[in-house]
């Protein structure tokens, strides 16, 4: 089984991070290199540049790739699956035109130029918006393009806004909201291993911003307890055991996953219903 991963730029390392926190770390290094075998020996992470990962993957090269929506939905390949969003890498692809001009609206860019490195996108976005342009591709610096009277508009990703304001161009329409997914040729979605790697993925994603809260509570409280952290399912609930005069105080101990942004707060709260030796640790990874 190979997975296809960007062999660098901003999406590379946050890319690894995730696969070794889902336990399948690189056993030979990624430096330059084309393949590294991973800790199961039946996955093997090929390295690409993110724009040819769609391709890899639907021409049987790769199995399972990781890039950005938009390289997959620029790319089309028939015979793909988006199977997870991985959260990060988020950013838009967007129309945009001079700020000064006179295109306002979509409607505006009719029988115009519009300049983007994602031509297939433009040209399905445009039909699906019943407009009729003349769409150019460009391999970079997209934003200079209506400056230098190559184009009447662009097509381009960002992230913040800040390019495009420096170079005072503002946003029409929102064509693609992107993020970096995980996505599959449709022929191996099913199989028992491309499920085993996304299962992994979403375990990793379902723990990020969540702790485990560990405490011993009165067995007279749970009611005031359980109101305080409801939990992941609700809290589990266990015995403890007998102290060494054999009694148990009346107490039992509660785990539960709570967010992190409500640790504190909880944390109090429990405390006022008489729980105790309460512990918070982090969560590498939770299987719903």
């Amino acid at each position: 089984m190979r997975i296809a991963v960007p062999n660098k730029g901003r999406l590379h390392d946050p890319a690894m991070e995730l696969l070794e926190s889902a336990g399948l770390h690189a056993v030979d290094g990624a430096d330059r290199k084309l393949y590294a075998d991973t800790v199961d020996p039946e996955v093997t992470l090929l390295f690409a540049r993110a724009a040819d990962i769609p391709e890899y993957v639907s021409d049987g090269a790769a199995d399972v790739g990781i890039t950005g929506l938009d390289q997959v939905r620029e790319a089309n390949p028939g015979n793909v699956e988006e199977m997870l969003d991985l959260e990060f890498g988020r950013c838009r692809l967007v129309l945009a035109a001079p700020e000064d001009g006179d295109i306002q609206s979509v409607a505006d860019v009719a029988g115009k130029t519009v300049a983007t490195e994602f031509p297939n996108v433009a040209e399905r976005y445009f039909e699906d918006q019943d407009v009729e342009v003349d769409v150019v591709e460009v391999s970079g610096a997209t934003e200079l393009t209506p400056h230098v009277e190559m184009a009447d508009a662009i097509i381009d990703i960002t992230s913040t806004g800040t390019t495009l304001k420096v170079n005072r161009l503002a946003i029409v329409d929102e064509v693609l909201q992107s993020s970096v997914y995980l996505f599959a040729r449709d022929d191996v979605t099913d199989d028992e291993k491309v499920q085993q790697i996304s299962m992994a993925l979403q375990s990793v994603l379902t723990a990020d911003g969540k702790r485990y809260l560990m405490m011993n509570a009165p067995q007279d409280r749970l009611d005031e307890v359980r109101d305080v952290i409801p939990g992941l399912g609700g809290p589990t609930v266990m015995n403890v055991e007998s102290n060494e005069n054999g009694d148990k105080d009346g107490m039992v101990a509660v785990h539960a996953v709570v967010d992190e942004r409500d640790v504190f707060e909880t944390i109090n709260e429990l405390k006022s219903v008489g729980a105790s030796g309460i512990l918070v640790t982090e969560i590498e990874r939770l299987v719903e």
